[in-house]
């Protein structure tokens, strides 16, 4: 996850905003840097790697100014280096940028006929050309930063500075999280309150789709179509910690909000956007060779595989074996040098995953792990790692995690089908383009927050609910039962909606609710007709569907939750949200400890 950080002060500040990224190190990153404005011109530093790197630059060319813009870098579109690295220019224009902007191709190559200079490989430059060629048709600094981001599509966070401004930084927030602190005649922007810690503990937090002007004494906070809008001003409790809950309620809430942010990174690790390809990466097996695959893992990751199985037999025709890993080696699977196998955890030291990896390893085969802990023992045992770029998730249900797994093995997916050759290049570059648009809808998604409260709050009443999914949809049932029944201690059970006739369906009357995960996808209409069969019994149905499915689903539904409409692909990872969001405002309602629900542990590190 990219850290940006900016500060409009009273002195020197390159140093302060060095401090300040230091602070958003555990975010990751392989890249930093500073640009400030020195004597009404903008100067800049950058290096690739960690900040020491860049602290040694500043040593041997301090900058100077008392305003200026940092970045820490996730590389995206573009190899890390000093070229790729943020701060970028163009024409007095200088911006950092988190996130992924989705069409940036079209604007590079509209900006390329128009005669502007790309120098880096990054989809961060385009922007800042789109605010240089509006500043040259003549619109004011703020008014050629409007213009731009209306011109945007993806999930993004930005700081803008304009080279003889120094009075003036412009944010912007859609998807990504963006703060504003307030200090005595200065003020910062960060992406977390973290960051802003040394300086101030009075901040705002930006919503999505909200860009700001910042000044040293007044700030000023716009939503997309130019209207003034009012965001609370607060304390900021936690900053001394090294992850607070910013402006959320609970961990999981701001875990479940951060969603966009980190699927975009950690799609950007394993995609080239730019090419329209799964990104190479040293694998302990060839996709092309191997027979089978074997994925074992336990809790929300084993669903994670579960739903991975679909891609890989689908996109890939690799077949394979999916098994919850307390199970695994007791069945004493055969195991062949032929297979590849992978393994899912969110810390790297479940039990009962470590010693499945382990029973692989006896057996000869070459084990790859995704792990969200590079240092964890399953990790340091696995010929290779893939990891989710979650950052730390402290909210015992896993929930960013979860759709950070999603993307790896979706990506890995993709990587397979085409060295399998089950896919086009053609075919390949599409469904790249579809996960790069997953952080997008995620945004999109969390918008729906006041519909899914007011549904939870009927949830919170009752005392069994039934999920029910085809395809996909079918693990992603049974994960929005484990999410409810974690945190809010609601017993509650996930089933193929195919099953419903072979014994659930005893369970139907009128006091249940029976959640229906259903986009309008090749299985839309069998799962209409399992409606149908709950509706007739009674059966309280809330419908989580698309606009098609909503038009289509001709069931009288308690509540239909209305989803963009997704690729198939990425269905799973944007419907993830909407499951995690009932879970969470559900628990809310019945007063559970949301983070450390009763008797679980964030860890399972015992069999």
């Amino acid at each position: 996850m990219c850290g940006i950080v900016g500060i409009v002060g009273h002195s020197p500040v390159a140093p302060l905003i060095l401090d300040a990224l230091k602070r958003l190190e555990y975010r990751g990153y392989d890249s930093a840097g500073v640009a400030t404005i020195e004597h009404g011109q903008l100067s800049r530093r950058r290096a690739e790697g960690k900040l020491v790197n860049l602290e040694r630059r500043l040593k041997e060319e301090p900058l100077d100014g008392m305003i200026g813009i940092g970045h820490t870098r996730w590389a995206t579109h573009g190899v890390p280096n000093e070229t790729n690295a943020h701060p970028h220019f163009s024409d007095g224009v200088a911006i950092v940028h988190n996130g992924i902007i989705e069409n940036f191709a079209e604007l590079r190559d509209e900006l390329t006929a128009d005669g502007y200079v790309f120098t880096s490989q990054t989809d961060t430059e385009v922007v800042a050309h789109l605010v240089a060629r509006e500043l040259a048709r003549g619109a004011t600094p703020v008014e050629a930063a409007h213009n731009t981001l209306k011109r945007l599509e993806g999930a993004f966070a930005l700081a803008i500075m304009f080279k003889g401004d120094e009075d003036m930084i412009v944010g912007a927030r859609n998807g990504p999280p963006l703060a504003v602190g307030h200090g005595e005649s200065e003020m910062f922007l960060g992406s977390d309150a973290i960051a802003l810690a040394p300086f101030t503990n009075s901040i705002t937090y930006l919503e999505d789709g909200d860009w700001a002007v910042v000044r040293r004494n007044s700030i000023a906070i716009y939503d997309m179509d130019g209207n003034k809008v009012h965001r609370k001003r607060q304390q900021s409790v936690g900053t001394s910690f090294l992850v607070d809950k910013g402006n959320h309620r609970h961990f999981m809430e701001k875990e479940i909000h951060e969603q966009p942010e980190v699927i975009s990174h950690t799609l950007a690790h394993y995609l080239d956007f730019a090419g329209g390809k799964a990104k190479a990466f040293e694998m302990p097996f060839d996709f092309a060779s191997i027979d089978r695959l074997s994925i074992a893992a336990c809790g929300t990751a084993y669903l994670a595989g579960l739903i991975s199985k679909y891609w890989f037999e689908r996109y890939a025709r690799l077949p394979v074996d999916i098994d919850i890993a307390s199970e695994f080696r007791y069945r004493e699977m055969p195991l062949s040098k032929s297979s590849g196998a992978m393994f899912v955890s969110q810390s790297g030291e479940t039990a009962d995953t470590l010693a499945s990896l382990r029973y692989c390893r006896s057996g000869g085969l070459k084990i790859g792990s995704i792990v969200n802990v590079r240092e964890s023992t399953i990790a340091r045992e696995s010929d290779a790692i893939f990891p989710t770029l979650a950052g730390p998730e402290i909210g015992v249900a896993s929930t960013k995690a979860f759709t950070c797994q999603l993307s790896v093995l979706a990506s890995l997916a993709v990587r397979a089908a085409r060295e399998r050759g089950a896919i086009s290049a053609d075919d390949e570059r599409t469904l790249v383009r579809q996960l790069s648009e997953a952080p997008r809808y995620a945004s999109q998604v969390l918008k729906l927050d006041q519909q899914i409260e007011k549904v939870a709050r009927e949830l919170a009443q009752v005392r069994h609910v039934l999920y029910l999914g085809r395809d996909t949809s079918y693990p992603l049932a049974m994960e929005g039962a484990l999410k409810l029944k974690e945190i809010s201690y609601i017993h509650a059970e996930g089933y193929a909606a195919g099953e419903l006739k072979h014994g659930p369906i005893a369970l139907i009357d009128e006091s249940m609710p029976v959640i229906v995960i259903a986009p309008h996808d090749r299985v839309f209409e069998k799962t209409v007709s399992n409606m149908q069969e709950v509706a007739a019994r009674g059966g309280r149905i809330i419908l989580v569907t698309d606009q098609k499915g909503a038009k289509h689903a001709t069931v009288k539904t308690m509540e239909t939750i209305v989803l963009p409409d997704v690729p198939e692909l990425i269905a799973p990872i944007v419907y993830a949200l909407p499951i995690q969001m009932l879970a969470y405002f559900t628990a809310v309602f019945m007063g559970t400890d949301v983070d450390q629900p009763r008797n679980l542990a964030k860890s399972v590190t015992v069999e």
